[in-house]
C-alpha cells in the first residue's frame, strides 16, 4: 500500500465534512489575520503546535523557516493584494518561527554543505547562512530582513512582524521579537 493511501482516505472524510466551504475567498484575509513563516520539519506542524485551522493563516514553510528571496516575493504579492484589494481589512501580522534542534543546522557541517552545493543546492556560503543553530538569533535576523526588504515597502510599515522560537523539548513558543 502506498504511503499516501491513509491520507487519501482522510481527504475523502474531510471533503465529505464540508469544511472546505467555510474558508475565505480570493482576495482573502485569513480568519486569523496571520502569515506564518516556519520550517518544513514535521515536528513543527502549525496545525498541531499552534492549533492553526483551515482558513486561519497563510503558512509558508521552507528549510529552517528562513526568510529567503522566494518568501519575500510571495509576501510582496500578499502585501500588494492587501493594499489594493482589501485596504480596509484590519490585518495582518507576520510571524517568523524558528525552532530548536533544526535539521537546517546540519548545513553548518562542512562535508554535508559541500556535498549539497555539489549536487546543485545553495552555494556553500548561502547554505551556511541558512543554518538555524540558535533560533533566537536567526529569527531576529529574519525579522530584520522582512522589515528592510525593499519589495515590501512601504506596506511593511503597517504590518506587525514578530519573531518566535519554538522549543521542541518543551513544546513552548517564546516571543523573541515583538
Amino acid at each position: 500500500m502506498p504511503n499516501i493511501t491513509p491520507y487519501l482516505e482522510r481527504n475523502r472524510a474531510f471533503a465529505a465534512s464540508g469544511a472546505q466551504a467555510d474558508v475565505p475567498e480570493v482576495p482573502f484575509v485569513p480568519f486569523g489575520q496571520l502569515y506564518l513563516i516556519t520550517c518544513i520539519d514535521p515536528r513543527v506542524e502549525p496545525a498541531a503546535v499552534l492549533g492553526v485551522r483551515l482558513g486561519e493563516a497563510i503558512v509558508a514553510r521552507n528549510v529552517g523557516g528562513r526568510v529567503t528571496p522566494a518568501v519575500i516575493k510571495d509576501l510582496a504579492w500578499i502585501v500588494h493584494l492587501h493594499e489594493n484589494k482589501t485596504p480596509d481589512a484590519d490585518w495582518f501580522e507576520i510571524a517568523v518561527i524558528h525552532h530548536t534542534d533544526c535539521g537546517s543546522g546540519l548545513l553548518a557541517d562542512d562535508d554535508l554543505r559541500a556535498g549539497y552545493a555539489a549536487r546543485g543546492g545553495w552555494d556553500e556560503q548561502t547554505s551556511l547562512k541558512m543554518a538555524v543553530l540558535d533560533p533566537a538569533e536567526t529569527v531576529q535576523e529574519d525579522v530584520a530582513k522582512l522589515r528592510s526588504a525593499p519589495e515590501l515597502a512601504p506596506g511593511i510599515g503597517d504590518i506587525a512582524v514578530g519573531g518566535y522560537a519554538y522549543d521542541l523539548a518543551t513544546g513552548e513558543l517564546t516571543t523573541v521579537v515583538q
